[in-house]
């Protein structure tokens, strides 16, 4: 009998979702092997930014990271909980400036050199296998910019009665 849940077949993403997270895990673990304690993956492009221009605004930071306020809104969130930020009120009443703590400015150099050397790593990984990840991304978005992923959603999507 065939289940009419949509979610009993494979899940395309889940294997692109597992090896994203696995390589996360491993750079937080050289973190770890240096001592660096409660810094995720995901703060290094922050941090090293703030570093590099002073504080800003949540906003801002979004912006020069090409990310969306929300997502920087819970980085930062998480970040100031390790003690790498501090937050206060920015020049309106809705907007937080954010910049560097002492150990957070203390952690940059080696951010850096980790964000180098994991540029390094991909360039290494995109010359071993068959066809580059970069390559694909880089199709991808052209093809999604030919049609969008929306757009080809609704070309499949076939709706219940109503």
């Amino acid at each position: 009998m065939t289940s009419s849940d949509p979610t009993a077949l494979p899940d395309p993403w889940q294997s692109l979702h597992e090896l994203l997270a696995a390589m996360d895990a491993e750079i937080e673990q050289v973190y770890v092997e240096r001592g660096i304690e409660g810094v995720r993956p995901r703060f290094a492009y922050p941090l090293i930014r703030l570093a590099h221009t002073g504080p800003l605004t949540i906003r801002e930071l979004a912006e020069s990271l090409g990310r969306s306020h929300s997502a920087i809104s819970q980085t930062v969130a998480a970040m100031r909980k390790e003690g790498l930020l501090t937050t206060e009120p920015g020049p309106d009443a809705r907007t937080r400036r954010v910049d560097l703590t002492e150990r957070g400015r203390s952690l940059v150099p080696f951010l850096e050199a980790e964000w180098r050397a994991t540029h390094a790593t991909v360039a290494e990984l995109d010359a071993e296998i068959p066809y580059a990840l970069t390559t694909v991304v880089e199709d991808l978005r052209r093809a999604l910019e030919r049609r969008s992923m929306r757009q080809r959603i609704l070309d499949h999507l076939v709706e219940p009665p109503r």
